[in-house]
C-alpha cells in the first residue's frame, strides 16, 4: 500500500503552534509554487483570480504522474495549504499598525508548497494541461521558486481574518522581548478552509522571520 505524505504531520513543528504563547522554529529550504499580487484581498478580483489559478496548478501537478510512469523521489501526498507573504508598498511594514493602516498598499505573495521532484520542465507540462481544461486568468503568472526563512516566530490565530492584528503585534513584542528583530516579510498559512469554517474558527499560522538585534 502506498503511503501518502501530509506535509502537515510530516513536518509539525512548522504547521502547528501555540495560541497562546508564541515561539521559535527554523524553517528550512522547500519549494513553492506562487504567485504575486497587490491589494487587499476582500477588494481585490486578482486574489481570487490567483487563488484559483494556483490551487488549479498544484492539483494538476499532483495527479501528473496517476497513470505514468514516476519521476525519481516521488510520492503521493496531499495537497498542503496556502500560504502568503505580506508586505507594503514600501517594503516590510515596520508594526502592526502600518499593515492595519494601509490595506490598499499591501503587497502579497500567494503560495502552496511542493515536493521537491517537482521540476520547471514538469510544471510547464502541468500549465499546459490545465491551459487546455480551465485556463484560469492568472496561469501564466504563476512560478515554482525555492523559499527558506530559517528562524522565525510564530503563533496559532484562531478567528476572523480581519482580527489579526491584536495577536500579529503579541507576536513581535515576544521577538523583541527576547532580543530579536523582524525581518523581511509577515507570513501566515491558513489552516482551514474559509467556505467551510465558520470566522471565529478559522486557524491560520502567523510567522515572521527574525535576527538577533
Amino acid at each position: 500500500m502506498t503511503v501518502k505524505i501530509d506535509f502537515k504531520k510530516k513536518d509539525k513543528e512548522l504547521y502547528k503552534a501555540s495560541s497562546k504563547t508564541p515561539g521559535f522554529v527554523t524553517v528550512p529550504k522547500m519549494q513553492f509554487l506562487m504567485i504575486d499580487g497587490e491589494g487587499h484581498p476582500g477588494l481585490s478580483e486578482q486574489f481570487s483570480q490567483a487563488t484559483e489559478s494556483l490551487y488549479g496548478l498544484a492539483y494538476t501537478l499532483k495527479f501528473l504522474f496517476k497513470e505514468r510512469e514516476k519521476p525519481e523521489g516521488y510520492f503521493d501526498y496531499v495537497v498542503p495549504p496556502l500560504e502568503g507573504l505580506w508586505w507594503m508598498k514600501d517594503g516590510p511594514p515596520k508594526d502592526g499598525q502600518a499593515i492595519k493602516a494601509n490595506k490598499s498598499d499591501w503587497r502579497w505573495t500567494l503560495m502552496i508548497r511542493q515536493p521537491d521532484f517537482f521540476t520547471k520542465e514538469m510544471i510547464e507540462e502541468a500549465r499546459g494541461l490545465l491551459k487546455e481544461k480551465k485556463n484560469p486568468v492568472l496561469l501564466n503568472q504563476l512560478y515554482i521558486k525555492p523559499f527558506e526563512e530559517g528562524l522565525s516566530v510564530q503563533i496559532m490565530y484562531i478567528g476572523p481574518y480581519d482580527q489579526e492584528m491584536p495577536t500579529i503585534e503579541r507576536m513581535h513584542q515576544y521577538a523583541q522581548e527576547n532580543g530579536y528583530q523582524l525581518r523581511d516579510k509577515h507570513h501566515e498559512i491558513y489552516l482551514s478552509d474559509p467556505r467551510r469554517t465558520a470566522p471565529e474558527k478559522l486557524k491560520t499560522i502567523l510567522r515572521h522571520p527574525v535576527e538577533k538585534i
